[in-house]
């Protein structure tokens, strides 16, 4: 498994965003969706529309089998609504277009994110990076380690320093302030 990190810059994020938008609705959604939730891929394709239906999201993870309660923020529920209008609740969230009822596979999600990497040239970015992302800017807005660990369902607040990124901003910074 390769490395991945975070998207730091919200210019960024929104330049994505439009970029995204203007070439697939649905992966423009699986994007915003992610950078939301902090849900990794493997539990956002499996989502339906039914599921986000309401206030918040109830699931189990399919990495941890434990059970997730997420509140959907006001952001994700205004883009949930304009995005399945229409779509019938039993339909995935995330559908492929190779027909029949399914969602897109990890693979695909893989390429998306690999497209707009490759545009903004971005450096170690995968599906992974969009709950990096979530973690680290609700980390960035609450300076709450405790909080993100528990969203992220992390066992130690130094993991999710590192998984977040945090760790590197700090290194990065003592090599920015450092010369002799």
């Amino acid at each position: 498994m390769n490395f991945v990190q975070p998207i730091r810059d919200q210019e960024t994020i929104d330049a994505i965003k439009e970029f995204l938008l203007k070439k697939s609705h649905r992966n423009y959604m699986m994007f915003v969706f992610g950078i939301n939730t902090g849900l990794r891929i493997q539990d956002i394709l499996k989502l339906k529309v039914k599921d986000v239906i309401g206030e918040h999201l109830f699931m189990n993870e399919m990495k941890t089998g434990k059970r997730k309660i997420i509140e959907i923020n006001p952001t994700l529920k205004r883009e949930i609504k304009r995005y399945t209008s229409g779509m019938p609740d039993d339909d995935y969230l995330f559908p492929s277009r190779q027909g029949g009822s399914r969602p897109i596979k990890r693979d695909m999600a893989y390429k998306v994110m690999k497209t707009a990497a490759k545009k903004f040239k971005l450096k170690d970015i995968g599906t992974h990076t969009l709950r990096k992302t979530f973690g680290y800017h609700m980390y960035k807005k609450t300076k709450d380690i405790t909080l993100v660990q528990t969203l992220l369902n992390h066992s130690d607040k130094a993991i999710t320093m590192r998984y977040i990124g945090m760790d590197q901003d700090a290194m990065n910074g003592a090599m920015r302030g450092f010369g002799l």
